[in-house]
């Protein structure tokens, strides 16, 4: 089965009425699309209150791909809040165990930043991390395009299968060593992860800009481009059970749209979503 949906819930006016208050757009949401990513938890470990609150919130069948802390995948800067590893990690898998627990975790995606480089050092961090993780279904996400160096990709795909990582396979520009190519090889049967990112190579480098993250993702995928992803999907369907497909090209509302786009082309209709909010002259 093919789950659709984008990153996060709050800043996709297009599906959302005048007057929803942001206490209310995951309800809403859910009535559009079966998964999200929540990215909260990349900013910080999110007590239980929330998790249970976004359960509730949505239908028993929705799915939410989990952002690992910042902190376990090298992205904070400063001191760490936690006094070791062990601690960081043990507050977060007790924070989604409340989703792993009714069946609403989908996974946890590990993204690691551009500076995470093949050498020996990662590959060892990343046998750790997934001994720390469990038997939690956990996504791996590369940034730099020496995992995927044509004398090391298949090494790369193998050692993804043999530790239990599922695939987190990206549409983003290419635009030097900090982005990486469309792979599309599963490297688990039960799942796999699609993230679009858009394809605006003049921002993927910008980090150094004040407002980076609003032009990174500045990017709405033409009809064409959706058709040959449309392909992929189906192929990808073929080879594992479950395909989750995110779009995160949000810089100018195009997630949403996208997203929308795709369901369609795939002829895909969600049975169990929340209820749609009807206005009074729907």
């Amino acid at each position: 089965m093919i789950y659709i949906g984008v990153t996060g819930w709050g800043d996709h006016d297009s599906i959302y009425q005048d007057g929803v208050k942001s206490i209310e757009k995951l309800v809403h949401y859910a009535s559009h699309f079966p998964i999200v990513e929540l990215d909260a938890s990349f900013y910080a470990i999110q007590p239980k209150r929330n998790m249970e609150k976004w359960i509730a919130e949505t239908p028993d069948t929705f799915q939410f791909v989990v952002k690992a802390y910042q902190g376990m995948t090298g992205h904070e800067r400063g001191s760490n809040l936690f006094k070791t590893e062990q601690e960081m990690y043990d507050a977060f898998i007790q924070s989604i165990l409340p989703l792993h627990e009714v069946n609403k975790l989908a996974m946890v995606l590990f993204q690691f930043p551009p500076w995470f480089n093949l050498k020996k050092e990662n590959v060892k961090q990343l046998r750790e991390i997934k001994q720390l993780m469990g038997d939690l279904p956990v996504a791996l996400e590369f940034r730099h395009q020496s995992w995927f160096h044509p004398q090391f990709k298949e090494k790369t795909l193998a050692f993804m299968k043999t530790e239990g990582w599922m695939h987190s396979i990206c549409d983003e520009p290419q635009a030097g060593e900090g982005s990486i190519p469309t792979v599309l090889h599963p490297t688990n049967t039960h799942a796999t992860l699609v993230r679009f990112h858009g394809r605006n190579a003049y921002g993927w480098n910008r980090s150094k800009d004040k407002n980076w993250r609003n032009v990174r993702y500045l990017y709405r995928y033409n009809r064409e481009e959706l058709l040959e992803w449309a392909v992929h999907l189906r192929m990808l369907e073929k080879r594992c059970e479950n395909v989750y497909v995110l779009f995160n090209n949000n810089s100018g509302g195009h997630a949403a749209q996208n997203a929308k786009e795709m369901i369609e082309l795939l002829g895909i209709q969600y049975e169990q979503l929340a209820p749609r909010q009807l206005n009074l002259f729907s």
